[in-house]
């Protein structure tokens, strides 16, 4: 009786252990599909002259995405200028003052705007950006992404610097050091490598966005470094070339569809690289 209970628990073990392995290979597959369909159909585009030049009128052959890069580069610069020090400071403050009305206001505020749809954001970043400026522009786009970055760079922030030990601070702080000087020199430098992660994994929550770029950034044929004027990115040239009637600029987003793909995917890996440091 013993041993055929003991052989029936050990088939359910076995059991139970196939079917995670067996879901959790499921689970990869979409993105291994992804990819696969993504890299047939861009990597035939994909040349030098393809990364280099603008593109080119409908009707000649050629053209490439360079505006597209140049521009999403800058929206993510402006974004992370903008995100970066308002996330880490807030992060910071919820993580020395964990209680109050303000941390609970915060939190809540934080939570909020994770769950807001990309578009809406975009809307507001309309309202209060390219309407009082009389124009699309790289500044507002860079804005709309920045508050998007926001509630994943403030929850990495405090969540990081939760892990570092308290005495860290005490030890700072019993030698005489200010608490501001601690906080810099001392608890940031700690969780330096977790600030750095939700950092990056900002950057590739936003470098995909299309929707709030569509009422902000606009999009530019041409190459453009000025942040008050529209600028094209990889999301919008997507956007654009897919939706055309025309089957040379459906291979061209296909390339820009690989391009992005691989910038998100090198984005994920740097991040795995600085989670294990």
């Amino acid at each position: 009786m013993k041993a055929s209970s003991t052989g029936y628990r050990i088939i359910k073990d076995k059991l139970f252990i196939s079917g995670v392995v067996l879901f959790s290979f499921l689970s990869i597959v979409p993105l291994l599909l992804i990819l696969f369909y993504i890299i047939k159909n861009g990597i035939a585009v994909i040349n030098w002259d393809f990364l280099t030049q603008l593109p080119r009128p409908m009707g000649e052959e050629g053209g490439g995405i360079i505006n597209a890069i140049v521009g999403t580069l800058m929206l993510i610069v402006i974004a992370c200028l903008v995100s970066v020090p308002v996330g880490v400071t807030a992060g910071i403050y919820l993580n020395e003052y964990r209680t109050g009305k303000i941390a609970e206001s915060v939190r809540m505020a934080v939570e909020v705007i994770m769950g807001i749809p990309s578009i809406i954001i975009g809307i507001i970043a309309y309202t209060w950006i390219v309407i009082p400026l009389g124009s699309f522009s790289a500044l507002s786009g860079g804005v709309a992404l920045a508050i998007m970055m926001l509630p994943v760079i403030i929850k990495s922030t405090e969540e990081t610097l939760k892990l570092v030990p308290n005495t860290l601070r005490e030890a700072s702080l019993a030698l005489g050091v200010p608490y501001s000087t601690t906080i810099i020199k001392v608890i940031i430098p700690a969780g330096l490598s977790g600030i750095i992660t939700g950092i990056l994994l900002g950057v590739a929550r936003v470098a995909g966005e299309t929707a709030p770029l569509l009422f902000t950034a606009f999009g530019n044929p041409f190459m453009n470094y000025n942040i008050l004027e529209p600028v094209n990115s990889l999301p919008l040239l997507i956007f654009v070339y897919a939706t055309s009637p025309y089957q040379e600029w459906h291979s061209l987003a296909w390339g820009a569809s690989l391009v992005l793909v691989v910038f998100v995917l090198l984005m994920n890996f740097i991040t795995k690289l600085v989670t294990r440091r």
